[in-house]
């Protein structure tokens, strides 16, 4: 089986693999620690990994892919709850944590291993495994039940950076920069594992913020990962911080991921910067499905066209095909590859329920396709698919009509049930001037005007903030009158 990660052994030796903050690792050294560690756990069973946004982390992680072990990443801020279910699940045999962290009292029974970043031993030793043997389970936050473990092969990782390499003419001479948590798929796969599998270079700011990131890509750094909740901050400090503008402007890309980023946002970094946001389109299943390309047209609202490797289609309820790619007609993802995961850990049901019958998983994301491919993601269908009188809406695009009106701040869109339509519109409004929010009709025209009249919302809320997880993602659940 070869390494994931060539460089480890290649001519890149003094190169910065990792940074963080002021810690960093050469491969060299990320060689021998990870070298190190993959030699106490290799031939052992699942390993937890505590992941905090540090060099452990990254080190733990390589380790474990080294060493053909797979690994589970822990979310620092799960409950003891929600981290007793994922240890029951997953039966780790130790935990991997930086030196000195406290672990919750879940982890406390587990056999404990501090990671040092400093190791001394050689090369890992030569793993059994084979692409298709796990490589990480990661727990998809459940909307109904508790966490299920995705396991995700090897071959998965692989086949996934490298469809992004293709895509994003990710080369060794790329340095990324980011400030994504380290227990899931963007900050973790694309955002450590990404540049190491290429021979680049990672810098972690530990924490976001906008100066962090003109600091890095004024300093040598050409890439910038980030969900829309970053953007919109950077979005909102161009006008105030002329380093940020010229940072953003010298950038080889700028990616958004995790959820939708609002085209207005798009539009207002556009225009201060010269640069475009591009956006990609995946999941803890899937890894990652579609992307903008590098070489292509950075179409605001769009996650681009299918990667290498991956068939994606839209399909109707009732399981056959959406008739026209018109950019209008609305059906649910499903894709097929071998950027995908191979079951949920100890649920057969979920899996076989998650896949159809010719292997084409089934996303639960709906969306329309342009003609000439480009997909537009409208929602999730459980959450953003709104059928009122006789049309199936994305919540999505009245979303983005109402966050292009300048009283708005943070939009969302729901539907709830009516004795007319079936379903209505429900707009959730968080006001740029809470003390003078534009009214509903306002609202509705606005949205009217722009999309359809059936779009408009029928019901406008007024709310402080929307309800986000940890990735930005708006907690839709959440919203009930």
């Amino acid at each position: 089986m070869s390494s994931l990660f060539p460089a480890l052994t290649g001519g890149t030796a003094g190169r910065v693999a990792l940074r963080f903050g002021a810690r960093s690792l050469t491969y060299a050294e990320l060689a021998a620690a990870a070298g190190t560690l993959a030699g106490r756990i290799a031939g052992g069973g699942r390993v937890a990994v505590w992941a905090t946004p540090t060099l452990e982390t990254a080190v733990a992680v390589v380790a474990a892919l080294e060493a053909g072990v797979a690994a589970v990443p822990l979310n620092p801020k799960s409950g003891e709850k929600e981290l007793g279910h994922i240890l029951s699940d997953s039966a780790p045999t130790v935990v991997l944590a930086e030196p000195g962290a406290e672990l919750p009292s879940p982890l406390r029974d587990l056999t404990r291993v501090d990671v040092e970043v400093h190791g001394t031993g050689g090369p890992a030793p030569e793993p059994s495994a084979d692409d298709e043997d796990p490589a990480l389970v990661v727990y998809t936050s459940g909307t109904t039940g508790p966490p299920k473990g995705a396991v995700i092969p090897r071959r998965a990782i692989a086949t996934t950076l490298d469809a992004l390499a293709d895509a994003w003419q990710w080369t060794g001479d790329d340095v990324l920069v980011h400030g994504l948590p380290l227990f899931h798929v963007h900050g973790l796969v694309l955002g450590v594992l990404g540049p190491l599998r290429r021979g680049g270079s990672v810098r972690h700011l530990g924490r976001f913020t906008t100066e962090g990131v003109a600091r890095e890509l004024n300093d040598g750094a050409t890439m910038l990962f980030g969900v829309p909740t970053m953007y919109h901050r950077v979005a909102e400090s161009l006008s105030t911080e002329p380093e940020l503008v010229k940072a953003l402007a010298g950038a080889r890309l700028l990616v958004s991921g995790s959820a939708a980023l609002p085209v207005h946002d798009h539009e207002r970094i556009a225009a201060a910067t010269g640069r475009r946001v591009i956006e990609r389109y995946g999941m803890t299943e899937t890894l990652m499905n579609t992307s903008v390309r590098a070489d292509g047209e950075a179409r605001a609202g769009t996650v681009g066209v299918p990667l290498p490797g991956v068939e994606l289609r839209l399909v109707e309820e009732d399981g056959s095909a959406v008739a026209s790619y018109d950019g209008e007609t609305v059906g649910e993802i499903q894709v097929r590859g071998p950027n995908l995961f191979t079951e949920y850990l100890n649920r057969p049901d979920a899996t076989a329920e998650a896949f159809t019958a010719d292997g084409w998983f089934r996303t639960g994301d709906m969306a329309v396709r342009d003609p000439d491919g480009y997909v537009r993601i409208v929602g999730r269908k459980a959450t953003d698919l709104i059928k009122s009188g006789g049309y199936k809406i994305g919540a999505g695009e009245i979303e983005n009509a109402l966050l292009e009106h300048p009283g708005v701040r943070e939009a969302a869109v729901t539907g709830e049930p009516d004795a007319d339509l079936g379903e209505r519109i429900v707009a959730w409004i968080v006001p740029t001037d809470p003390q003078s929010p534009p009214g509903a009709e306002e609202l509705a025209d606005h949205v009217a005007s722009r999309l359809a009249p059936h779009k408009r919302p029928r019901v406008v809320r007024y709310l402080d903030v929307l309800p986000r997880n940890d990735m930005g993602k708006i907690m839709k659940r959440a919203l009930t009158s």
